[in-house]
């Protein structure tokens, strides 16, 4: 299932993120970023708030299938939703699986049940996946980062720190923790910052080719992307042309207008040795009297 959810400031903190298997963050317009949120493995209670469909949607869920929650749109992306192969559900159609939460503003309101959502039913089940991971027993390969920035524009930059006990990135926006409904901080073993180009607001191509970032087990790999077409998921390979893996865990993927900054921040230095001290005194020379 996959679910289109704000991520303005009246949205937050929204629902169901640290359920979530992967996150694809989008650029909408105005430079503020929307979530593509998919479900698999763990279904949400309450996951929101819903918001429209844009023009990048279905190159994103295609590969997918699925459940496709979302409310409304322009209209010439209505058509293109429900051309890909996902049942796309808006709230016309949800019946008692979408409802308001009249303690909130409309149209930041809008949440979706999850049991009630997935048994909209789509194919095929299960998906097809979306990535390659490490085997139990390889080494994890990239060069040591401790953080990083994402720099969609004033009020979406997205930080992220590694938290080597978790071994997972933590992020955070505006200096602080960006926090899910349920008051824990968003996290994610896994970021893929995918340089995508935007030729108009809300229109990312998610097919074709590009340079990528990916940050895992506190290490960066950078490659590139690429997808012929837009029934078979995005590749990630590294200079040799190598799939570039991840760990098993959920995974955030960034989709980053080319030409905006990421800025990754490596260990420190080991700290200098210690000045060596002669374990026995020096000889002394007498002076004859």
């Amino acid at each position: 299932m996959i679910v289109k959810i704000e991520n303005t400031p009246d949205a937050r903190p929204q629902a169901g993120l640290n359920q979530a298997d992967v996150i694809y963050e989008e650029v909408a317009e105005g430079g503020i970023t929307r979530f593509a949120v998919v479900f698999n493995s763990t279904v949400p209670d309450v996951v929101g708030p819903i918001r429209s469909v844009r023009a990048m949607d279905p190159d994103i869920v295609w590969p997918l299938g699925g459940v496709f929650a979302y409310s409304g749109g322009a209209a010439p992306n209505i058509p293109l939703i429900q051309a890909a192969p996902v049942n796309a559900v808006d709230e016309s159609a949800a019946g008692d699986a979408m409802f308001r939460d009249r303690s909130k503003r409309a149209p930041h309101n809008l949440f979706g049940h999850g049991d009630a959502l997935f048994a909209k039913g789509g194919n095929p089940v299960p998906p097809h996946p979306l990535f390659s991971y490490y085997g139990e027993n390889e080494t994890t390969t990239g060069d040591p980062v401790v953080a990083f920035s994402v720099g969609f524009g004033r009020g979406y930059d997205v930080a992220y720190s590694y938290d080597a006990p978790s071994r997972s990135w933590q992020r955070s926006m505006d200096n602080g923790p960006f926090v899910a409904a349920d008051g824990a901080q968003v996290a994610a073993t896994n970021v893929v910052v995918q340089f995508t180009n935007y030729p108009a607001e809300s229109e990312g191509e998610t097919v074709g080719q590009g340079d990528v970032w990916v940050f895992s087990d506190g290490k960066v790999t950078r490659g590139r992307w690429t997808r012929p077409q837009h029934e078979q998921a995005a590749q990630y390979v590294d200079a040799t042309g190598k799939p570039i893996k991840l760990l098993p865990g959920r995974t955030v993927v960034e989709l980053l207008p080319v030409g905006l900054p990421v800025s990754a921040i490596g260990p420190p230095p080991p700290p200098s040795p210690e000045p060596t001290v002669p374990t026995t005194a020096p000889p002394t020379t007498k002076k004859k009297p």
